[in-house]
């Protein structure tokens, strides 16, 4: 399948999806195969009885005319060439586009509503991060798919020429992400201010494409948790606060070598432009993973690990700090491990490190009166500044026991406060 930018905007829509497919791709999505590719008109040949609509809605076999006439209305390079984006058709039998609610009837193992899967909850943030605004169904792909002798439902995110400042037929709107194409809110601030309200972007005065390439694609105004598709998305007014942190995580996980090299895909002839637009991803990124680990405890990837004492600890990850969103010198950690069976508090204590000492098995036979055999909880609030003030707390569930009742954890799961 062949696109083409718009004319006048060469590399705006190819570029676009050029760049954005490998991201979403990396970030867990399955999307088409997308590359950039130049060509002559001149090798364009007719195929056999080539059907489609034309204007009138007539359905008819396509002639060289019509051809031309479609060749007309793209961008060509000054040297007579086209450039397009080549997308390689998709594997699998073609069940049409998902929905971002309810499940497929037709398929057995979609059991879990489209609207409360975290995956489409937290795309908005991603979508957000990317300016993919345009997330209807249509811009989805189910394929029954074989693989390994099993057949399955493989479903794929679809056309990206509506991302980062490119709205496939032209530069995208400055309003684009800010509210949706219906918006009852705005209206009603239109009407109360009696059209004096000004959108955000408008207050700034930065409203000007500097790269006719790039589109209209800032980091001026932007806030991933105020951000809104061009029409309502289901599983995205249903995101809630641990969906976001886990979309923030995938977001912060690129690292600016690797935005590069996805921003070099869309083969920019403008290092300028390509610079741009690497810039503002990044800051876009930054923006989003400062809000989400301020507002979420940002502590994860909790691991039991033990000491040359045989003492064990359990090590953790701050998120906020590994970024470099706040300073490690004004970390602090208030904990608190107690037995789920009956509540006891086994130790509680404030630590500026990044592990936590784990009680030896006789403190936990005291706790358990009979046995290192249990649950605990681990209870971890942040301060992330000098007055100590405490945000959400993350309780990470542990079990302890075994057959020679060593006392030793196991970490089973972990639960966020929103």
């Amino acid at each position: 399948m062949i696109k083409f930018d718009p004319p006048g905007y060469s590399e705006l829509s190819t570029g676009a999806e050029a760049v954005c497919t490998r991201l979403f791709y990396a970030a867990g999505f399955d999307v088409p195969e997308n590359t950039i590719t130049y060509f002559s008109a001149d090798i364009l040949h007719m195929g056999d009885k080539v059907k489609f609509t034309d204007k009138k809605g007539k359905q008819r076999f396509m002639n060289r005319e019509d051809l031309e006439e479609i060749l007309g209305r793209i961008h060509y390079l000054p040297d007579g060439r086209i450039r397009a984006l080549a997308s390689k058709y998709l594997k699998g039998e073609p069940l049409g586009p998902y929905r971002y609610e309810r499940t497929r009837r037709d398929d057995p193992n979609d059991i879990v509503p489209h609207q409360h899967r975290r995956e489409l909850r937290g795309l908005r943030l991603l979508c957000a991060w990317l300016n993919h605004f345009d997330t209807k169904a249509g811009n989805s792909f189910d394929g029954y798919v074989t693989e390994n002798g099993k057949r399955y439902v493989r479903h794929y995110l679809i056309d990206f020429g509506s991302t980062l400042g490119s709205a496939a037929f032209g530069p995208v709107p400055p309003y684009i992400g800010q509210e949706y194409v219906f918006d009852a809110r705005h209206i009603l601030l239109n009407i109360l201010s009696f059209g004096l309200y000004r959108y955000p972007f408008e207050r700034t005065g930065n409203i000007e494409i500097r790269y006719p390439s790039i589109g209209y694609y800032t980091s001026d105004v932007f806030h991933s948790h105020k951000y809104k598709s061009h029409m309502p998305n289901p599983a995205f007014l249903n995101m809630t606060n641990r969906d976001a942190f886990w979309a923030a995580k995938i977001i912060m996980s690129f690292e600016d070598s690797q935005l590069k090299t996805a921003v070099d895909q869309g083969m920019y002839s403008d290092p300028a432009a390509a610079a741009y637009l690497l810039e503002t991803i990044i800051e876009r990124r930054d923006i989003t993973g400062r809000y989400w680990f301020r507002l979420m405890n940002p502590l994860d990837r909790f691991k039991v690990t033990q000491t040359s004492g045989k003492k064990q600890e359990l090590h953790f990850e701050d998120l906020a700090v590994k970024y470099g969103f706040v300073s490690a010198g004004e970390s602090k950690y208030r904990y608190r491990l107690k037995n789920s069976d009956n509540g006891n508090v086994v130790d509680e204590g404030i630590l500026s490190g990044l592990s936590l000492p784990l009680p030896a098995p006789q403190e936990l036979m005291k706790s358990s009166q009979d046995s290192v055999n249990g649950t605990w909880e681990m209870e971890i609030s942040t301060s992330h500044g000098r007055d100590e003030k405490w945000g959400k707390w993350v309780r990470v569930y542990m079990k302890t026991g075994s057959d020679k009742g060593t006392g030793n954890f196991t970490i089973l799961g972990l639960l966020r406060e929103e």
